[in-house]
């Protein structure tokens, strides 16, 4: 641990954090993009998307909050993939909910 991170302060991080939720159908979504050969887009996405939606899952480079969803409705962009998700702010709950290529996600 760093010098200038205390306990406590790691402690309240952990607090401030999005907990990350996977549908059924997100799952299903990541066994059939595995099964394509496209194994290296779902490990990235649990090694670095994960750790950056736990922390700032409204904002970042590849995030879009998408316009006419209710209720609120976010994308992930990795490469030519879209991975769909909802916040829940009050409860600090990421719910992934579905995972797309490009041509048929919208």
């Amino acid at each position: 641990m760093p010098a200038h991170v205390t306990q406590e302060d790691e402690k309240v991080a952990s607090l401030s954090e999005y907990r990350i939720f996977e549908t059924e159908q997100f799952q299903k979504d990541l066994r059939s993009i595995a099964r394509s050969g496209q194994a290296d887009v779902v490990s990235k996405l649990r090694r670095i998307v994960y750790p950056q939606l736990r922390l700032f899952p409204h904002f970042g480079p590849h995030i879009r909050k998408l316009r006419g969803y209710t209720p609120e409705t976010w994308r992930y962009r990795i490469g030519a993939w879209r991975f769909f998700y909802e916040i829940d702010g009050e409860e600090k709950i990421v719910f992934l909910i579905a995972a797309s290529h490009r041509g048929s996600a919208y």
